[in-house]
């Protein structure tokens, strides 16, 4: 009940918003700006986020095989690709990731491993925006006087140092070792196996530096790929802008979208688009046209993997003694 009523509240907050900015805009001209769109270049910039989607899975593939776990890329393109279905279905910014685990842990047999993997990629994709986010949230209080951007630094700064923090504390073995003493309680003993796998999963990675590395440069790389997927959506609807300020503005939205207040941050990326780039002076029609076009290059994006996923359950064979009918 009381994720149905948060989901509700998350859905009635994206629909305000989504309100409040039409009532705020020209929605004719915003729909001129739409009709008027360079068709090639938003083909351009769909093209551009599914290599983004690919970049995911290849940095994916690395902690994958850091793990020993003997998998093709195309499979994990794969769970990427119906992760990011789901991930646009359901209510969560966590869903999509559930999902691909899922997915992972089907083909290998080794759940602990699959979802520390899983986990590790977000948390280095994660590092990835908020230390862009924090570079640039220090270029824009200098290249911007903007009281609001200095909250916003101090906030990307914060976020960053308890994201390291964390870490810090998930791979610690001292931290490990004094936990490891709740599993002597009766109730818990039953998952001491699991939290042991867990904890092996873990210290993979406590050494894989190469692994670790590679992967967060390649969640930079999708920083960039995706800031030029922004830049080419405002090329196609005619703003000309400088590329400095997508670069400025993307890992910036991305960080208030970690605020997890809308579906699936719709809403909540129009708002913050049309704030960001209202201040360099992009028409606020041209920012909220952009942030829906952006909105569904990654919907379509996410199309193939409802294919992929209703093929794989097509395929699937029945189980024994349902004849292939649905009960």
């Amino acid at each position: 009940m009381k994720n149905f009523l948060f989901n509700f509240l998350k859905l009635a907050v994206t629909l305000g918003i989504i309100a409040y900015l039409l009532t705020r805009v020209n929605v004719a001209a915003m729909a001129q700006y739409l009709a008027r769109a360079n068709f090639a270049l938003l083909l351009l910039a769909l093209g551009l986020y599914f290599g983004a989607i690919a970049l995911g899975a290849l940095k994916w593939e690395i902690l994958v095989r850091a793990q020993q776990i003997t998998i093709s890329f195309s499979a994990l393109l794969t769970y990427s690709l119906v992760g990011l279905f789901f991930g646009n279905l359901l209510p969560s910014n966590v869903g999509g990731d559930v999902v691909r685990a899922y997915g992972l842990v089907r083909a290998s047999g080794r759940a602990e491993a699959a979802a520390i993997s899983v986990l590790v990629d977000r948390l280095m994709g994660l590092t990835a925006f908020l230390g862009v986010a924090v570079v640039m949230a220090a270029l824009a209080g200098i290249t911007l006087t903007r009281g609001e951007l200095e909250q916003l630094e101090m906030a990307t700064v914060i976020a960053a140092a308890l994201l390291i923090f964390g870490a810090a504390l998930l791979f610690s073995r001292r931290v490990s070792q004094r936990l490891k003493h709740i599993f002597d309680f009766a109730p818990l003993r039953r998952v001491q196996p699991i939290a042991q796998r867990v904890y092996h999963a873990l210290q993979v990675y406590r050494h894989s530096y190469r692994a670790l590395a590679a992967n967060l440069a390649l969640s930079v790389g999708i920083v960039i790929v995706t800031t030029f997927v922004w830049y080419l959506v405002a090329l196609a609807l005619g703003e000309t802008l400088s590329i400095f300020y997508f670069f400025l503005f993307n890992p910036l939205i991305a960080f208030v979208l970690l605020i997890p207040v809308s579906f699936n941050g719709l809403g909540a990326k129009e708002m913050t688009a049309v704030f960001f780039f209202g201040l360099v002076g992009m028409p606020a029609e041209v920012a909220f046209a952009m942030s829906l076009i952006f909105h569904l290059i990654v919907v379509l994006n996410s199309l193939p993997g409802g294919l992929l996923w209703w093929r794989e359950r097509a395929l699937a064979p029945a189980p024994s003694g349902t004849n292939g009918q649905l009960t």
